[in-house]
C-alpha cells in the first residue's frame, strides 16, 4: 500500500518539475524552500519569493521530497497485529505451557529416588509414605502396613541396591509379607462337621446389612451337596420379616425352619431348634441372629447369652468386604465378645479394593473361610489365599 502511494508522489513530482522548468524556473532545495517558509532569505532575491509563494507546491509534493532524502519523513508502516506480537517476542524466549505431570504409581516414585546406594532409615520412611498411602487406599489394616514395613525395611535399609531392582525387590518383599499375613489355618468345614458329634451347632452374628441371612442359605446349600440333613432356626425374632426371609429361602432349599413370633428371646428359639435336630437326627443346625451394631451393648449382651445357652460349635461373624476398616473393628469387637471361630466375607465380587480380605485374620487371629461371590445359592468360594493377592494386584 505504500509503496503505491509512494510511486503516486514521484509522478506528482515529476510533472510539477516540468511545468517548473517550462516556465524557466526552479524548484529550491528543501533548505531553501524552507528558509522560504520562515521568511530568511537574501533581500535581493524578493521577487523569486513572490513567485515561488505563487507557485508554492502542494504539501504532498513537499512529503514526497522529504521522502527522497537521507532521513525519510513519514508516516511509518502499518503493522498487523501478529507481526508486531512476532516483533514484540523476537529476541525473547517462546512461552510455553507448564506440561501437565502424569500421575506416577509408587514404584515408579520410588525407583527415582532410589540409587545404587545404599539408603538410610530416614530415605526409607519418606519414600515408604507413598506405599503406605496405596495399602491404606485398599483398606489394609494399619497391622498389617506396620508388619509391611518392617519386613520392607529389612529388605531396603543398609542393602546395595540397584535402581532396575528396585521394583522386583518391593514386589517380593510385599508378597513374602502377605503370604505370611495369609498364612492361617484353614477350616475345612464340611470335613469338620463329619467329624463332629451330631447335631453340629454354627450360629451366625454380624451388623445390619452385611448379608447374614443369604449366607446362611449357601451355607445350608452346600451342607445339603455334601449330603448332609440339615435345620434352620429364625433366631432373629427383632428385624420385620426377618422369619419369612429365612422360610422362603427353607421353603427354596427343602429345609425345615424352626422359629417363634416376632419379640421371642433369640436364646429361647435357638434352644428349641437345637432339642428338636436332636430329636430328629439332623446333622447340622444353623442358626441365623438379628444383625447388630457392635457399639450396641445390650444386643452384645444379648448375643453373650445365646452362645451361653446352646453352646454351639462354631461361631461365625459374616462381614461387608466393601466396608473395609470398619469391617475390621466390628471383627475386632465381636471376637472380644464371643470369641468367633470363622470369618465369611459377602460381597467379596465387588470390593475393587481386597484390603478387608487381607486385614481381617490377621488382626482377629481367625480363619477366613468363604467369601460370599453373587446372590446365588452357589456363589459362596472357599478361601483362596491367591484370591486376596490377585484382588491387590500382586
Amino acid at each position: 500500500m505504500f509503496k503505491f502511494l509512494k510511486d503516486k508522489f514521484k509522478d506528482v513530482v515529476d510533472k510539477f518539475s516540468k511545468k517548473v522548468e517550462e516556465e524557466g524556473k526552479e524548484v529550491k532545495p528543501e533548505i531553501e524552500q524552507l528558509k522560504i517558509e520562515e521568511k530568511i532569505l537574501p533581500e535581493d532575491e524578493p521577487k523569486k519569493v513572490k513567485s515561488l509563494k505563487k507557485k508554492k507546491p502542494s504539501k504532498e509534493v513537499i512529503k514526497e521530497e522529504k521522502l527522497e532524502t537521507e532521513e525519510p519523513i513519514g508516516e511509518p508502516e502499518k503493522k498487523s497485529f501478529l507481526e508486531s506480537l512476532k516483533e514484540k517476542f523476537a529476541e525473547k524466549p517462546e512461552i510455553q505451557k507448564e506440561p501437565v505431570e502424569e500421575k506416577k504409581s509408587f514404584f515408579e516414585s520410588i525407583k527415582e529416588r532410589v540409587t545404587t546406594k545404599k539408603i538410610d532409615e530416614k530415605q526409607f520412611d519418606e519414600f515408604f509414605w507413598d506405599i503406605e498411602l496405596g495399602l491404606m487406599e485398599n483398606n489394609v489394616a494399619t497391622e498389617v502396613i506396620d508388619k509391611i514395613k518392617e519386613d520392607l525395611k529389612k529388605n531396603l535399609v543398609d542393602q546395595p541396591l540397584k535402581r532396575g531392582d528396585i521394583e522386583e525387590t518391593i514386589k517380593d518383599s510385599l508378597k513374602k509379607s502377605l503370604n505370611e499375613v495369609l498364612s492361617f489355618e484353614t477350616v475345612d468345614l464340611i470335613k469338620k462337621i463329619k467329624e463332629s458329634e451330631k447335631p453340629f451347632v454354627i450360629i451366625f452374628f454380624g451388623i445390619n446389612g452385611a448379608g447374614k441371612t443369604t449366607t446362611i442359605a449357601k451355607i445350608a446349600n452346600l451342607i445339603l451337596k455334601n449330603k448332609l440333613r440339615c435345620l434352620l432356626v429364625a433366631g432373629d425374632t427383632f428385624r420385620a420379616a426377618a422369619i419369612q426371609q429365612l422360610e422362603e429361602h427353607g421353603k427354596r432349599l427343602g429345609i425345615k425352619v424352626v422359629r417363634q413370633d416376632y419379640g421371642s428371646d433369640p436364646s429361647a428359639v435357638s434352644f428349641d431348634g437345637v432339642k428338636n435336630a436332636k430329636a430328629r437326627g439332623i446333622d447340622v443346625v444353623l442358626i441365623d441372629t438379628a444383625g447388630r451394631q457392635h457399639s450396641n451393648e445390650n444386643l452384645m449382651e444379648e448375643m453373650k447369652k445365646i452362645v451361653r445357652v446352646i453352646k454351639p460349635d462354631m461361631k461365625i461373624f459374616i462381614g461387608e468386604s466393601i466396608t473395609g476398616n470398619d469391617c475390621i473393628e466390628q471383627v475386632k469387637k465381636f471376637n472380644e465378645v464371643v470369641k468367633i471361630d470363622g470369618i465369611i466375607l459377602s460381597k467379596a465380587d465387588i470390593d475393587e479394593k481386597g484390603g478387608t480380605a487381607l486385614s481381617v485374620s490377621y488382626v482377629s487371629g481367625k480363619p477366613i473361610l468363604y467369601f460370599g461371590i453373587g446372590q446365588k445359592y452357589d456363589d459362596l468360594k472357599e478361601f483362596d489365599k491367591d484370591y486376596v493377592l490377585k484382588n491387590l494386584g500382586l
